[in-house]
């Protein structure tokens, strides 16, 4: 049987200790890049799980220092809606999944695009 996350043991998101139920703590932080699989009142804030309270301080810290990006954040609620409509979804839908304005579906569209270059920049190792 293929272990699933449930039979997985816990581990601090910092230092990668096991955690124990004792010690173990658990905290938002802001992250643009987190999109919740199906309630989009927790977009943009990650669960951690951290061993200790200086783990947890060195993390808000990191996570703080982290750009929060608008765009991302809305280029990922757009990818959640576009999963869940595989036939394809119309933008009228798309704004009503999303709760998204056509600017800012736009915006994360060009945001999206900018990364996408971004990536194949790297990949060759210089401009395109």
């Amino acid at each position: 049987m293929e272990p699933d996350e449930t039979t997985l043991p816990d581990i601090c998101d910092l230092c990668g200790q096991l955690l124990e139920e004792e010690t173990e703590l658990l905290a938002l932080v802001e992250d643009s890049s987190a999109i919740h699989t199906s309630d989009a009142k927790m977009d943009g804030k990650r669960l951690v799980a951290v061993c200790s309270p200086e783990h947890l301080k060195e993390l808000q810290r990191q996570y703080a220092e982290r750009p929060y990006s608008e765009p991302e954040l809305w280029a990922g609620k757009i990818a959640r809606a576009v999963l869940a409509y595989p036939n394809g979804i119309k933008p009228k839908q798309l704004r009503r999944e999303t709760g998204l304005t056509d600017q800012q579906i736009e915006a994360a569209v060009t945001w999206n695009n900018e990364q996408a270059r971004q990536r194949r920049t790297d990949e060759s190792g210089g401009p395109e």
